[in-house]
């Protein structure tokens, strides 16, 4: 299982929301680059990077993020305010490693699958889910589709994976959140990265055994220090197998 070390800009800082709420974020006062830098020195596979600009259309990180792509010298997954072709291949052209897309899947699926075939394995589709609902811009707007159909419509389509969040995984009920996430993923071919829910790292323990996870965003608890992300790597890394012995 990948861990994805995860920082959320806005105005230039690294924040945190509650419940997605872009109105009350929690600062946390590092450098972007240097924090990005530390995490692929710890040994990080890739870094996932959200613009909470982009997202709320008020403006974008573009050249800090531009920064932290060139110089923390392992992929970067980079989701944020993606509601063209355009600004997707913009983003590829300028070195991300994969882009996120939320409320383009939902609007324009042609497009979104264009793109998966164009770029095969650099496509995310991400759900997030609120009391069973799909939201979509930004989090603020349920969507007619279910979740399952909303999986099942891209089921043909080359994508790197599918980030699935549970938005009330902010409450105190980190089973249920499991529940819809288990739930889900055995309803997709493609690959899952779970977020939101790792608060400890005995929770990266119980993902990583949960069938099609194949990775989690794991960022207010890097920030908050409940997870160190070192002991978060070995713990995601995959047990040796056994090795048939001669006789």
């Amino acid at each position: 299982m990948i861990i994805y070390p995860t920082m959320e800009l806005k105005g230039g800082k690294c924040v945190t929301l509650h419940r997605g709420r872009l109105e009350e974020p929690a600062i946390y006062h590092v450098d972007p680059v240097e924090t990005a830098i530390a995490w692929a020195g710890a040994g990080a596979e890739w870094i996932h990077v959200t613009d909470f600009d982009a997202v709320a259309g008020s403006g974008n990180n573009d050249a800090l993020i531009e920064k932290i792509i060139l110089r923390a010298r392992v992929p970067v997954q980079l989701a944020g305010g993606f509601r063209s072709r355009e600004r997707v291949e913009s983003w590829i052209d300028r070195g991300a490693g994969r882009i996120v897309l939320g409320t383009l899947p939902t609007r324009d699926p042609d497009t979104v699958k264009f793109l998966a075939d164009r770029y095969p394995d650099q496509i995310v589709v991400a759900l997030d889910i609120h009391q069973g609902k799909l939201m979509t811009d930004g989090w603020t707007t349920p969507s007619a589709i279910a979740p399952e159909d909303f999986l099942a419509s891209y089921a043909n389509s080359p994508l790197a994976g599918v980030l699935i969040t549970d938005i009330d995984s902010d409450i105190d009920e980190p089973d249920a959140s499991l529940g819809v996430l288990t739930g889900l993923a055995g309803q997709t071919r493609h690959p899952v990265i779970a977020s939101g829910i790792v608060r400890e790292i005995d929770d990266i323990s119980r993902l990583k055994y949960v069938p099609n996870i194949s990775g989690a965003l794991v960022g207010r608890a890097l920030f908050a220090r409940d997870v160190d992300l070192t002991e978060a790597l070995e713990i995601a890394r995959p047990e040796p197998g056994e090795v048939a012995r001669f006789i």
